[in-house]
């Protein structure tokens, strides 16, 4: 198929045809680009709440679609069909559906994909000049400026927590009425589930909304088995985004800068100080660690040293997911091993905190170590949390105080080498990306495990991900790269340009949906690379 004109009309809607990938040319992309009077729209409103908002509204319609030309003894291949990307239930900026400004009017612009039947032309036609057409002009017949403003007035809500949490001495917030476990295909929450209330002696009130507020420092989430406790900390985990009117969870708010942290055994290290945590590894160094295949303990240690180089203010710890050698020693193994290289998180939370303003959310079940040096401690009983902070602290009373360790250096900073920072396989003359469903991402020569990003949002995200590490390997032309500011760039760029601005129809492997990412999650991806080679720098070397 050839796209000579690749706009066609129907009245003052825009219909902008293109490929979707070069080896799919029957499979094209389509985007629709309808006029803010239309909808009744006005300029100043919030671009993303919209194109979040439509987008949502759309896939309804994309579903009726499909449903007036299914043909269950047919392929789509055979038959035709429409697809459309169906978001999470995070609010994020995203290629399909986003405002743009053409010709002195703005326009909403839903992108969508079409598979073409096999050898039917007059079908196609239909399906593209009149079926189409006519189910976009139902989409603006039933356009719901109320449900919008809705969605509008919850944002500006959230929007409101956050900005207070910023100045307020809290990290979290977890509002009264919140359902935080999720139902079966974690798309909502859990049906029947009991309603989140907030022990009243850790009650805050924001702008009219209670719940219960966390403060920075360090926090225990306790409890027995099945207790609510591990899906407390996915809640906070899930509140750096921005949640739909719905979702259960959409006045939990997270500092968005937060990391769930977790032992990662197998992952690779290039360089990293872990001294904080391991004094020293036999054969190797500590102060600048590398492994392709890290151990439970030492991979643990790298997420945390390498969130703190990300500008994480916030880390979320379950006991389950770490290396029990990593997180505690208690005194008799104390007394038993002489030389132990690992010096347990118990001892480096609280300087964490006090050095380097990074808070921590702990969910512990098994060991009383951390109740010492805990702020404040939530026990969860039958998904009921209760502020048992005073009982826990008498408890620990009578315990040996632990001989104080010497402060350590938290602070790094990295840059790295070009060298095999490139989406060429190593002499070959064409690009490699892809990114699998099993959890990997291929970059060049690189094979990433991404199987330890507990942060991403969905393969949208991920697929952003590979493709703004591509835009940075290829644009780069320097021996070196600063990430933290080559990143930021990328990312503010596909802020004001649109996140499509970073996407190529080179790599037929990918669909065809991008979601904006957060620089952490970008940077955990190259710090997995195993060809990369990282170098740790003084601030000095930027002058």
């Amino acid at each position: 198929m050839i796209y000579e004109d690749p706009i066609y009309w129907n009245n003052d809607v825009a219909y902008y045809i293109e490929q979707t990938h070069k080896l799919t040319l029957d499979k094209p992309c389509i985007t629709i680009k309808i006029p803010f009077d239309r909808l009744g729209l006005t300029e100043n409103m919030d671009q993303v709440v919209l194109a979040d908002f439509a987008l949502r509204e759309w896939v309804d319609h994309m579903e009726g679609l499909n449903k007036s030309i299914y043909n269950r003894s047919r392929t789509d291949k055979e038959n035709g069909a429409f697809y459309c990307f169906r978001p999470t239930n995070v609010v994020l900026q995203r290629n399909a559906s986003y405002v743009e400004f053409i010709s002195e009017k703005w326009y909403l612009c839903l992108m969508i994909t079409v598979q073409l039947p096999f050898k039917n032309n007059n079908k196609a036609m239909r399906m593209l000049c009149k079926l189409l057409p006519k189910e976009v002009e139902k989409f603006i017949a039933k356009f719901d400026l109320i449900k919008l403003n809705d969605a509008y007035e919850l944002v500006k809500k959230q929007t409101m927590i956050r900005e207070w949490l910023k100045s307020s001495g809290y990290c979290a917030f977890i509002g009264n009425g919140s359902i935080l476990p999720r139902n079966q295909d974690n798309s909502g929450p859990l049906e029947g589930a009991m309603p989140f209330t907030s022990p009243e002696d850790v009650e805050v009130e924001i702008g009219g909304w209670r719940g219960m507020g966390i403060k920075q420092g360090v926090t225990v989430i306790t409890g027995g088995g099945y207790s609510g406790k591990s899906t407390m900390l996915d809640a906070l985990n899930s509140g750096i985004y921005n949640h739909i009117m719905g979702d259960g969870r959409e006045f939990v708010i997270t500092d968005q800068s937060a990391m769930e942290i977790a032992a990662e055994e197998g992952r690779s290290i290039k360089n990293i100080n872990i001294t904080p945590f391991i004094k020293w590894i036999p054969n190797s160094s500590a102060e600048l660690f590398s492994t392709d295949y890290a151990s439970g303990s030492t991979s643990q240690a790298a997420n945390i040293m390498e969130a703190i180089n990300f500008g994480c203010k916030l880390l979320l710890i379950d006991e389950d997911r770490s290396a029990t050698n990593f997180m505690i020693q208690d005194s008799k193994m104390r007394s038993l091993i002489k030389h132990e290289p690992i010096t347990p998180f118990t001892e480096r939370v609280r300087e964490l905190y006090e050095a380097v303003g990074v808070s921590s959310v702990l969910v512990i079940g098994g060991s009383g170590e951390f109740l010492s040096v805990a702020d404040q401690i939530i026990l969860m009983d039958n998904f009921e949390p209760k502020n048992v902070t005073e009982e826990a602290k008498s408890l620990c009373e009578h315990d040996q105080p632990q001989e104080r360790i010497p402060l350590t250096k938290w602070e790094i900073e990295r840059k790295i080498t070009t060298d095999h920072f490139s989406s060429y396989p190593q002499g070959s003359g064409t690009e490699k990306l892809m990114v699998s469903t099993m959890g990997y991402m291929m970059i060049g020569d690189e094979q990433i495990d991404i199987r330890g990003l507990y942060n991403v949002t969905s393969q949208a995200q991920l697929a952003a991900i590979a493709f703004l590490i591509r835009k940075i390997a290829i644009n780069n032309q320097g021996r070196h790269i600063f990430l933290h500011e080559k990143i930021q760039k990328a990312l503010e760029d596909m802020e004001r340009d649109g996140v499509d601005s970073v996407f190529s129809a080179f790599f037929p492997g990918f669909e065809r949906w991008l979601e904006l990412p957060r620089m952490n999650e970008v940077l955990s991806v190259i710090n997995r690379m195993k060809h990369v080679n990282s170098i740790q720098i003084e601030p000095a070397e930027h002058l």
